[in-house]
């Protein structure tokens, strides 16, 4: 994939899977992979060894990624579709339900 429509720190709305329907910011994206990393979404359990960082180790809950095409803009409260156009000399993109410049 060249380039996703979705930016980390935007706000998303998940539109399939086990989460559908809840909201969160993006943490991290994965260009490569189409894949994005939602805050509070896909909660996975993961056991680790104590390390230097973790002394106890333990069993502890993180976010794993999900598929970019299961994530929706939010813009003002209202989920979106993300195009992109030329302002000027510089490719933006904006919301296909309002016309309004996203970035």
């Amino acid at each position: 994939m060249a380039s996703l429509k979705i930016k980390k720190g935007d706000t998303v709305k998940v539109i399939a899977g086990k989460d559908k329907g809840s909201e969160g910011k993006v943490l991290s994206v994965d260009t490569k992979n189409g894949r994005v990393t939602v805050e509070g979404v896909n909660m996975v359990t993961k056991h680790t060894k104590p390390s230097a960082q973790n002394q106890n180790g333990g069993i502890i809950q993180m976010e794993a990624s999900l598929d970019a095409s299961n994530v929706m803009l939010v813009v003002k409260g209202k989920t979106t579709r993300v195009g992109f156009k030329m302002d000027g000399d510089k490719k933006v993109r904006f919301a296909k339900s309002t016309g309004e410049v996203i970035d």
